[in-house]
């Protein structure tokens, strides 16, 4: 099994709160027991779940409600240092690449709600490539790298950059990996703090699962930093709505990745329209390109992308429990199902309505994710993507922990040439290993 978490006891009645060192390995027994498919699985040695190439991806997935907790209780062990990072900040922006950009984009809206701040998720690529510089110009500003292994060269020529060009900028980097150059190259620079979470979080596979949603975890701690209690609640309901959730749909999401679909539509509203871009980056990364993804917003499927889907459509609706938000949401599931549009349905949310499901349709009830709120949803919506896409990759006979046979892409992105800006002289200079 992966590292298991030595976590703080929060105490709820009915909820598991993983506060042993055991209790994850006992919630791991407990979901075999009542779920075939994952018995079948995690039963095996580990010597044939290594050789099937299943072992870490698995073991990380299934990590997450424990890890959760753990997180928030480092966060919550520097709320003095991050207090001062956001104090009089009037600029919060979330930076990272590939995945941790859309870690980004699932907490940048409720951090614009919760701090009354401008905040923004930008891609680490968009600070080199850009000519101009893609802030706005509210000052002083408070920058968020987020990264699983930190050595990605985009994320770290960002964060140099951006110390030389914009003094008046905070940095917090938050980070899977206390030895990757994030946490390391500028420990002498006063404006960066670093949070090194456990890592237990590092995710060894190559895509990244539990690395994302602790990423998100932590993030999201920066808004209730003057109410730790709730984020301690939230934290813990989460925890809980995930776990029933794996002890109940594992098998359904198994049966539904076995199903003959060739290309799946994310949808999602708001914060949750992050989770849906991390969900197709994975059932794309994790299949090799065999199953096309795409996310999209449910207005937004109307102009143009509703001709994606087709009969081999899988559409899997992140459902809002915002009132207004679902009307519309709604209206745009039954005009698909007018149109006969789509292979079948994946439907996420809490107390959905039954008119919303055809015959083929497959439903996932989460109790409790109303009372969450579809701000803190994100990272429940990811973790149904994430085994829809080790299902499928399994389905595929290719390997989880490492599915892209070819090479074409690595656990941590190949060094490539950074373009310093011009010079004086109208030359560029270059540096090849993102330093």
């Amino acid at each position: 099994m992966a590292p298991e978490f030595n976590c703080f006891a929060w105490v709820a009645k009915g909820q598991l709160t993983f506060s042993t060192p055991n209790a994850l390995a006992d919630w791991v027994h407990e979901v075999c027991e009542r779920q075939p498919e994952a018995a079948k699985l995690l039963n095996a040695p580990a010597e044939e779940q290594h050789g099937r190439g299943y072992f870490h991806t698995l073991h990380e997935i299934l990590q997450q409600p424990a890890t959760w907790i753990r997180t928030a209780q480092q966060m919550l062990e520097r709320t003095t240092e991050l207090r001062e990072c956001l104090k009089g900040a009037r600029l919060v922006v979330l930076t990272g690449s590939g995945s941790s950009e859309y870690a980004g984009d699932c907490v940048r809206l409720p951090l614009q709600k919760q701090l009354g701040v401008n905040a923004l998720a930008i891609g680490g690529g968009a600070f080199l490539i850009s000519p101009a510089n893609p802030l706005p110009p509210e000052r002083p500003g408070l920058v968020i790298s987020l990264a699983r292994s930190g050595d990605s060269p985009e994320s770290v020529g960002a964060l140099s950059l951006l110390l030389e060009r914009d003094p008046e900028l905070r940095h917090l980097v938050v980070t899977c990996n206390a030895g990757g150059k994030l946490a390391t190259k500028f420990h002498d620079d006063s404006r960066v703090q670093v949070v090194a979470l456990d890592d237990g979080t590092n995710d060894r596979s190559l895509v990244m699962t539990s690395s994302f949603t602790n990423l998100v975890i932590a993030a999201q701690s920066l808004g209730f930093i003057y109410s730790t209690n709730l984020y301690q609640a939230q934290c813990l309901q989460l925890s809980s709505i995930v776990s029933r959730l794996i002890e109940t749909h594992f098998g359904t999401l198994a049966m539904v990745a076995r199903s003959n679909f060739k290309r799946v539509v994310f949808l999602g509203t708001g914060a949750r329209f992050g989770a849906a871009r991390e969900a197709a980056l994975k059932m794309i990364e994790m299949t090799a390109g065999k199953v096309w993804a795409m996310p999209e917003t449910y207005l937004g499927l109307r102009h143009g992308p509703m001709s994606f889907v087709h009969d081999d459509t899988l559409v899997v609706c992140f459902l809002s429990s915002e009132s207004t938000g679902r009307a519309y949401e709604c209206d745009l599931v039954r005009e698909l199902d007018q149109k006969g549009l789509g292979m079948m349905k994946l439907v996420i949310g809490d107390i959905v309505p039954a008119d919303l499901l055809r015959k083929r349709d497959i439903l996932i009830e989460c109790p409790g994710l109303a009372k969450s709120g579809d701000d803190a949803s994100p990272v429940i919506d990811v973790v149904i993507g994430q085994l829809l896409a080790f299902f499928r990759c399994m389905e595929e006979g290719l390997r989880p922990d490492s599915p892209s046979e070819s090479g074409v892409i690595n656990r941590v992105v190949q060094s490539f040439t950074l373009h310093v800006p011009l010079a004086s002289d109208g030359k560029h200079n270059s540096s090849g290993d993102g330093k």
